[in-house]
């Protein structure tokens, strides 16, 4: 999964890719580099920002979605807004990935019947990933009794919500959140011990690529932590993990060929 900020304030490239054109040409880029999927995200969930409002969001999706359409690469949007996830599912996205889990949707699934029904007619993949808190506080003090535990207990609650309402298990990936309100520690757990998320029998999703975690280990700043992000991704695929949101995505693909090279038997 090929990450393509359409966003002025992301941590890692925030504004390069904000106009259509700049967009679709890294999206190209990635493709050619082996993405299978887009992620396109418009609102930024870095520690700290200030939410997007819809027209905001909006803007900035729709046209490079449209121009998305008919590519080789599957459409992910990154987003925790109803409205949102409607508009651009009717404009040809795959796949939601919602930092929230989809928690808007399992709490008034009345309310959001429309979009359930959308969600089941096209057969839309759902990305549910654990955060504590919210963007702008979420780092301020994150605690758990056990981080492991919790966060798997969280999304497999709501992969039953999403079930019970008329979605198919394989219409769901799982994502722990590294760095969605937890320590370092926190982070650690998780991936020492995510084969406690991969035995829940969806696809699991890990995005780790060149966030703070990594500079917290390395002492590297965010442009220097290629290294470290792909050391990360290959433990993420040893442990279970199925699919990559990354940056580099040439890079990780060139990592990958070369590892299960050396790792399966000959």
């Amino acid at each position: 999964m090929g990450i393509v900020n359409l966003t002025p304030d992301s941590f890692s490239d925030g504004g390069r890719y904000l106009s259509r054109d700049a967009a679709l040409a890294h999206a190209e880029q990635l493709m050619a580099q082996g993405a299978d999927i887009l992620d396109l995200g418009a609102e930024s969930t870095r520690p700290g920002a200030q939410p997007a409002s819809i027209d905001e969001e909006l803007e900035r999706l729709l046209p490079v979605i449209e121009a998305l359409r008919g590519a080789p690469a599957a459409v992910s949007v990154d987003t925790r807004k109803p409205e949102v996830m409607r508009q651009v599912l009717a404009a040809g996205a795959d796949l939601i990935n919602d930092v929230e889990g989809m928690r808007s949707v399992t709490a008034d699934p009345s309310g959001h019947a429309d979009l359930l029904a959308q969600m089941r007619q096209h057969r839309t993949g759902l990305c549910l990933m654990h955060m504590q808190g919210d963007p702008l506080t979420m780092q301020e003090n994150p605690t758990y009794r056990d981080p492991v535990e919790q966060v798997r207990g969280f999304l497999q609650t709501q992969a039953r919500e999403l079930v019970g309402q008329g979605l198919a298990l394989d219409q769901i990936i799982l994502d722990p959140g590294i760095g969605f309100g937890k320590t370092l520690e926190h982070n650690q757990a998780l991936m020492r011990r995510l084969g406690r998320v991969c035995d829940l029998g969806m696809p699991v999703l890990i995005g780790i690529s060149r966030k703070s975690v990594l500079g917290a280990l390395t002492g590297r700043p965010v442009q220097e932590r290629l290294a470290g992000s792909l050391a990360a991704a290959l433990a993420a695929v040893r442990s279970g993990a199925q699919l990559l949101r990354v940056h580099d995505v040439a890079a990780t693909v060139d990592a990958l060929r070369v590892w299960h090279a050396f790792s399966e038997p000959v």
